[in-house]
């Protein structure tokens, strides 16, 4: 896992469609003196993504500065739901700016006031309080924070136990990553908090039973009960997935919540704004939480995330005592508030909707064809993923993955680097804004990819 592209400037085959243009070597040989500049920095860590210097980003499309363009599978990481640079987003932030309201902390703003009421209406009945933060992880980090507040003013404070699930992710700060699933992401922080756990996530293929007796095992198993458990938290879909968790097994979640006073969050962070062919991907379950965590997609661009949530848990604090430096900055408000609109007004979740079939059974199509390398493909709305192992088990291939990707990369489809627990998964994600035309060209192009990665095996 975190495998590195080379930045050696490769010949590839010239492309030129509607949607693609190659016409260079990749990376462009002039493009490689700030990829140098960037690894000599910044941390390793930071490496890892197909090296294209982005010159511009606008709908559906990534421009490097030498005429190449990509069909864009990243959403910049789930970001551009609305697509890259949508023309109303971008003027409600310029006329922010000019305004002359550029940052004012917690200070009262229209502009605050109308992001929180905006995010408010679209929320389920009952969540109407929102709180405007910077990122995902923070987000996630707060709602571990009201829940175990909350915890100790109902069940005092042996009530504080938080149950995350396996192979989930909730950020890279210390709660969060904790609350998260991944082992060997949080290997550094060695001295675990004992009342943070992760029950299995029933995704049917990594976790075979899917039964919410698994759920009560884990809590029993650790000595617990459901007087010290405080608040789950959940990805309303699994990001090394996209998984989904059982029906029914969220609904007995859900009910349990409520028979132990229980705080559940739905993290929404990635799922969220239309992503899935619903506007909350937890409407799958046909359940509420009592806090969403969000991010990303809210803006489709700008770094700005909210916990929504029930009042009752929200005002735990008093005044000045739950804040954020850039809380509610207007610039990012005017860019949620405008990306909300344009999801709302051109249907973009329905659109999701309507072309997810088409990409999942696309998917389905490549997975039947190499069935022994493609343990698990799933997909919902305009979010899939394709699980790369080794013939004949259930061992993840990195290996795989990244050529696959890479391959994409130099025909003109970007995706990001592979993810999910153990770097196996082929993840994609257009923005909102695709349209079927291009949306099959680019399933063209992985097919493609796909069969000749593993031609050259």
């Amino acid at each position: 896992m975190g495998k590195e592209f080379s930045i050696t400037p490769q010949t590839v085959p010239h492309v030129e469609t509607k949607h693609r243009r190659i016409c260079t070597p990749l990376p462009h040989p002039d493009s490689v003196a700030t990829l140098e500049k960037l690894r000599h920095f910044e941390p390793q860590s930071m490496r890892g993504m197909p090296p294209i210097v982005w010159d511009k980003a606008q709908d559906i499309y990534i421009f490097d500065k030498y005429g190449n363009q990509w069909l864009d599978w990243s959403s910049g990481v789930l970001v551009t739901n609305a697509g890259h640079a949508a023309p109303e987003i971008c003027k409600a932030m310029i006329d922010q700016i000019n305004s002359g309201l550029i940052h004012n902390y917690v200070f009262p703003s229209e502009e605050r006031a109308e992001a929180v009421e905006l995010l408010a209406s679209v929320a389920p009945e009952g969540l109407k309080k929102v709180f405007l933060l910077s990122t995902g992880s923070e987000a996630t980090e707060c709602a571990i924070k009201l829940s175990r507040a909350h915890g100790i003013k109902v069940g005092g404070k042996a009530k504080i136990g938080i149950v995350g699930f396996t192979r989930g992710f909730h950020g890279r700060t210390l709660a969060s990553q904790q609350a998260g699933g991944m082992a060997g992401q949080k290997a550094w922080i060695v001295n675990e908090d004992p009342a943070i756990i992760n029950a299995p996530f029933p995704d049917g293929y990594w976790t075979t039973d899917t039964s919410f007796d698994t759920f009560l095992k884990t809590i029993a198993d650790r000595g617990l009960t459901a007087d010290n458990i405080a608040g789950v938290i959940i990805e309303s879909y699994q990001g090394v997935g996209p998984d989904f968790a059982p029906v029914e097994y969220v609904q007995k979640l859900r009910a349990w919540c409520d028979a132990h006073n229980v705080v559940l969050t739905f993290d929404e962070v990635q799922a969220g704004f239309g992503r899935t062919g619903k506007f909350w991907a937890f409407e799958h379950y046909g359940v509420s939480p009592d806090i969403i965590c969000c991010g990303k997609g809210i803006s489709s661009g700008m770094p700005i995330s909210a916990v929504l949530g029930r009042e009752h848990i929200m005002d735990q604090f008093p005044p000045g005592s739950m804040t954020s430096t850039h809380t509610g900055n207007p610039i990012c408000c005017a860019a949620v508030v405008a990306n909300i609109r344009k999801l709302l007004d051109e249907d973009l979740t329905g659109n999701a909707a309507r072309l997810g079939p088409i990409l999942y059974a696309r998917c389905k199509a490549i997975q039947a064809r190499h069935p022994k390398v493609f343990g698990n493909v799933t997909g919902t709305g305009l979010v899939a993923g394709m699980q790369t192992i080794k013939p004949g088990t259930k061992d993840p291939d990195h290996d795989l993955a990244h050529r696959i990707i890479e391959l994409c990369y130099q025909r003109g489809l970007l995706l990001f680097a592979p993810v999910g627990a153990w770097g196996q998964t082929v993840k994609i994600c257009p923005p909102l804004t695709v349209t079927k035309e291009a949306l099959e060209e680019a399933c063209d192009v992985l097919d493609t990819a796909v069969d000749d990665a593993i031609r050259e095996r």
